[in-house]
C-alpha cells in the first residue's frame, strides 16, 4: 500500500468523524504486531447473507495496513447439509455429536465456506490465505460422548505468523487436528478462545447480523464495562438464553486477554465505524475499571487528578486552580484515566450542581470508559449544568445526552434535568461569567 493510498483512506474516514480520532486509532492499532491486532470471528449466517460486505470490510482493513486473523464457522450450512444427506445427529450441552459420517460432511462444508470467503476477499484485490487444518491443535473432548469433537490444546502461531508476514489475511475454519492427525470438529467459541489465549490480541470482533447486544427495548447496548456492569446486567430478567451465554463466553475471553483488549460485536458494514470512531457502531465490551465516588477532595489523589485533567485537555491549569476548586463530588476510574469533577455553585437562580471538568485521556477514548463514568455520576446527579468550548469535539456526545444547550460567545452551556427556563437563564449567565480554568484561556 502506498503512502498516498493510506492518506486517501484516512481522509475518507475523516469525513465520517473527527480526523484526530481516526489517526489516533490507526496509530494505536499499527503499534502492535500485526498478528496481535485483531481476531475476527464470523458466523455461518454472515457468510450466507453478507459475504460481499464481509469481504469488503476485511479488504478495507488490509488496505490501511492492518491484518486481522479471521476465524469462521458454518453451523447453519452444516445443519442444512446433514439434513440433505439424511444424516441424523443430536446435541449434548449445546455441542453437536459428530460421528465419522457427520465429520466428513463438516469437513466438506467448512472447507467450502472457507474457500468462498477467501475468494471473496481476493476478489477485492487483497491477498488472503486459507488455513482449514493444521493451525489449531486439539484433543478429543470426550470421544464416547461427543464423537469427533475436539477441544483446542494449542495454536501453531508460526503457521499464522508466516502468512501474516507475506501480507495475506489468514482465514481459519473450525477444524482441528487431534493426535495422529485425526481431523476433529471444534466449537467456534472454543476455537476463538484458543486463538485469544495464544495471540493476546488488542481487538476481538464478532460479526453478527443484529450488530450488537440488544437491551430490553431491543436497542443496541453501546458499551459494557464488565467490572461495573456485569452483575447488574446478568440479574436482569431480559438477559436470558443465547444472550446470557454470549456475555459469559465474552467474559471468559476477556479474562484470558490483556486489560487493553476488548470485544466488539458489530455488522460487516459497521466494522470500520466500530474500529475507528469513539461512538462505534455496535456493542463494545471491556474488562473495564471500577468507578470510585469521592465526596471529599482530600480523599482524591490530587497529583493524579490534576494530571488527568491537564493531559485530557492538553493544557496546564491556572496556578492554584486545584486548591480553589470547591469540589462537591468526583467520579474517577481505577487508573485515573477518566473522571468527572463536580462542585455546588450559588447563583441568583439558586444553587446548582456544576460539572466543572469531565476528563478522559486520549488512550481511554473508545473504550466505553467515558460512558461508564458518565452513567455513574448522572445516576446520582440527575440535574446539573456544564460548559464546553463550542469547538470541542466532545460536544456531539454532550448534545446527545443533554436536555438543552445554548451558545454564549466561545462557550456552549449544557444542562440536564432542568425545565425552569427562568432559572436556566440565570444559571447560564453565572456559568459564562466564570473565570478561566486553563492558562491562556479567555
Amino acid at each position: 500500500m502506498t503512502t498516498t493510498t493510506r492518506q486517501t483512506i484516512v481522509q475518507l474516514l475523516s469525513n465520517m468523524s473527527d480526523g484526530k480520532e481516526i489517526r489516533s486509532y490507526l496509530q494505536r492499532y499499527s503499534e502492535v504486531d500485526q498478528s496481535r491486532f485483531a481476531i475476527i470471528k464470523i458466523g455461518g449466517a454472515i457468510l450466507a447473507e453478507q459475504l460481499e460486505e464481509t469481504a469488503s470490510a476485511l479488504a478495507f482493513l488490509h488496505t490501511v495496513g492492518l491484518t486481522p486473523i479471521v476465524l469462521h464457522g458454518g453451523g447453519g450450512q452444516f445443519d442444512k447439509a446433514l439434513a440433505e444427506k439424511g444424516v441424523k445427529t443430536s446435541k449434548i450441552d449445546g455441542l453437536r455429536v459428530t460421528s465419522a459420517e457427520a465429520l466428513d460432511i463438516a469437513r466438506d462444508v467448512f472447507i467450502g465456506e472457507n474457500i468462498k470467503l477467501v475468494e471473496a476477499v481476493r476478489a477485492q484485490g487483497v491477498s488472503a490465505h486459507s488455513l482449514t487444518t493444521g493451525a489449531i491443535e486439539a484433543d478429543y473432548l470426550d470421544k464416547e460422548k461427543y464423537g469427533f469433537v475436539g477441544e483446542p490444546t494449542g495454536v501453531r502461531l508460526g503457521l499464522i505468523d508466516s502468512i501474516v508476514k507475506t501480507g495475506a489475511i489468514p482465514i481459519l475454519t473450525c477444524l482441528g487436528l487431534a493426535p495422529g492427525g485425526q481431523l476433529v470438529n471444534i466449537n467456534a467459541d472454543s476455537a476463538t478462545r484458543a486463538l485469544v489465549q495464544s495471540l493476546q490480541p488488542m481487538k476481538i470482533i464478532f460479526l453478527a447480523g443484529v450488530g450488537g447486544l440488544l437491551d430490553e427495548a431491543n436497542e443496541i447496548i453501546h458499551s459494557i464495562n464488565l467490572a461495573t456492569d456485569y452483575d447488574e446486567l446478568m440479574s436482569q430478567d431480559w438477559v436470558e438464553g443465547g444472550m446470557r451465554l454470549k456475555i459469559n463466553e465474552i467474559k471468559r475471553l476477556l479474562d484470558d486477554a490483556p486489560l487493553s483488549s476488548s470485544v466488539s460485536i458489530t455488522t460487516p458494514s459497521g466494522l470500520v465505524r466500530e474500529l475507528f470512531t469513539h461512538g462505534g457502531s455496535g456493542t463494545l465490551i471491556r474488562k473495564g475499571e471500577r468507578i470510585h465516588h469521592f465526596g471529599a477532595k482530600a480523599k482524591l489523589d490530587a497529583k493524579r487528578a490534576t494530571a488527568l485533567i491537564e493531559d485530557a485537555f492538553a493544557r496546564p491549569l491556572v496556578k492554584g486552580w486545584w486548591k480553589s476548586f470547591d469540589m462537591s463530588a468526583s467520579y474517577v476510574s481505577d487508573s485515573y484515566r477518566a473522571g468527572a469533577f463536580l462542585s455546588r455553585v450559588p447563583s441568583p437562580g439558586g444553587d446548582f450542581d456544576y460539572l466543572d471538568k469531565f476528563a478522559v485521556l486520549e488512550d481511554a477514548r473508545g473504550e466505553g470508559l467515558a460512558r461508564t463514568v458518565w452513567r455513574k455520576f448522572v445516576s446520582e446527579h440527575p440535574s446539573f449544568f456544564w460548559r464546553s468550548r463550542t469547538e470541542n469535539g466532545f460536544n456531539a456526545f454532550y448534545a446527545s445526552d443533554c436536555d438543552g444547550s445554548v451558545r454564549r460567545g466561545p462557550w456552549t452551556v449544557f444542562w440536564k434535568g432542568e425545565s425552569d427556563f427562568a432559572r436556566v437563564s440565570k444559571v447560564v449567565d453565572c456559568i459564562v461569567a466564570m473565570p478561566p480554568s486553563f492558562e491562556g484561556e479567555e
